[in-house]
């Protein structure tokens, strides 16, 4: 957030939809179909998503989003493997970083056109309710902007977090 401000870059955020079913299994998996499956109960299938709550589910989403941000000219970085960058050119011809910051379905694009980079990401994996906006929460805290000394920046705060953390703690004391 430090370094949209500081080179005037816009924020935008996006959530994945249903994550993991977006990502091909990366371990086989076999299911006997239930009752549910009327017809078809008995049957052997092969688990071909990768489904929450198997153990390589976040994985496989992982390595599947990593491949598409890769073909998109993205790349890890050595501090952060969930930090993503690709060299770019402002319209007057400065050059800089675009950034797409990822947690689980959670991502941020950092840029003079996170829109166009969440709509790349958006042509392989469909986005809640179809949404890219700029964010109000990312990893539990709370972001804005405000203008500070002329600059608009972004601030982020806990203190929903927190909140929302001490009503937990005194729900479970109470129980």
């Amino acid at each position: 957030l430090t370094i949209a401000a500081l080179n005037d870059l816009k924020v935008l955020g996006a959530d994945v939809q249903n994550a993991f079913l977006t990502a091909p299994n990366k371990e086989k998996v076999w299911m006997i179909a239930g009752p549910e499956f009327g017809a078809d109960e008995g049957k052997t299938f092969l688990v071909t998503r990768a489904l929450y709550g198997l153990k390589s589910a976040s994985f496989s989403f992982r390595t599947y989003m990593a491949e598409k941000l890769s073909d998109l000219g993205f790349q890890s970085t050595l501090a952060d493997p969930d930090v993503w960058l690709r060299a770019a050119s402002k319209a007057d011809g400065e050059r800089y970083y675009e950034y797409v910051l990822m947690y689980v379905d959670d991502i941020l694009a950092i840029s003079c056109d996170p829109q166009a980079i969440l709509e790349d990401i958006q042509r392989t994996f469909k986005l809640k309710n179809d949404k890219i906006e700029p964010p109000e929460f990312y990893l539990g805290a709370k972001l804005q902007q405000k203008p500070i000394n002329g600059m608009t920046c972004w601030t982020i705060t806990s203190q929903e977090y927190v909140k929302a953390a001490v009503r937990n703690v005194e729900e479970a004391i109470k129980t």
